[in-house]
């Protein structure tokens, strides 16, 4: 599973799975761009990625509120650079927790602008290349709430789904150019979401972030949480050439929690 001689951008790669998977796709041969809103951290990570004498990595500033911005960015460093993407990882922080019944409808409208837009407009600007190189693979990091929602996640909970649905279309359109469309499904996986979360759900209950995180650890057949560089290589996997043959699933990396086939 080596990516020398591919390109890779990479969403959301300052921290977390996005972080791990651009190391991964770095010590695998990959040329990788890192895409996030955090000019400092960027060129932090950047200069810490494996670069052998064949690779070069690049960073690019933007937020994803802004998707427009996003596009912008993207099309001017291709324009730039004359370069053409293997890869895509579609990364962005989760929408903030709370119950539907309570959630105004401009989260909606934030959420979708931030995840499905984006997804969007990078796929679009990616895609002539990797139609032309007749190689393309585009990964999402959803949740497993794809398959089973979770609870106090509403507006995560809608917008995963329709990027999970965004995805199996589009893998139907693009197979016949070599181009592969899946998404990665993480569950209770060592971030700063993951902790966030638990200080959320200690607050509604009223008890501490450590009674919530054992509550949550008894829910995983695996008996332990998982690590970024796990979701890492699952996502090495379906970016080489070994995946080729695989295309609009939705691979959940949790431990054995989710219940549903």
């Amino acid at each position: 599973m080596e990516l020398h001689g591919r390109y890779a951008l990479v969403c959301g790669s300052t921290q977390g799975i996005g972080r791990a998977i651009a190391e991964r796709f770095a010590a695998a041969g990959a040329c990788v761009t890192l895409l996030a809103r955090n000019p400092e951290r960027l060129e932090d990570v950047r200069r810490q990625l494996a670069t052998p004498a064949a690779q070069q990595h690049d960073v690019l500033v933007a937020d994803f509120s802004d998707p427009d911005t996003v596009a912008r960015v993207v099309h001017r460093h291709l324009a730039t650079t004359g370069r053409r993407y293997h890869i895509l990882v579609h990364n962005t922080g989760g929408p903030p927790p709370g119950k539907l019944v309570e959630t105004p409808v401009e989260s909606f409208q934030l959420a979708f602008r931030q995840h499905v837009w984006t997804a969007h407009l990078l796929m679009q600007a990616l895609l002539p290349g990797m139609r032309a190189e007749g190689y393309g693979r585009i990964l999402l990091i959803l949740s497993t709430s794809v398959r089973q929602p979770l609870e106090n996640l509403g507006v995560s909970n809608t917008v995963r789904a329709a990027l999970a649905s965004w995805m199996k279309t589009l893998s139907g359109e693009v197979a016949p150019w070599g181009i592969t469309v899946n998404a990665i499904l993480p569950g209770s996986i060592r971030t700063r979401r993951l902790e966030a979360l638990w200080e959320y759900q200690a607050q509604q209950l009223g008890i501490s972030p450590q009674e919530v995180a054992a509550h949550a650890l008894a829910q995983i057949p695996a008996g332990r949480f998982g690590e970024p560089a796990e979701v890492a290589e699952l996502a090495l996997f379906l970016a080489s050439p070994a995946a080729g043959y695989i295309t609009g699933v939705s691979i959940p990396v949790d431990g054995g929690r989710t219940r549903c086939l």
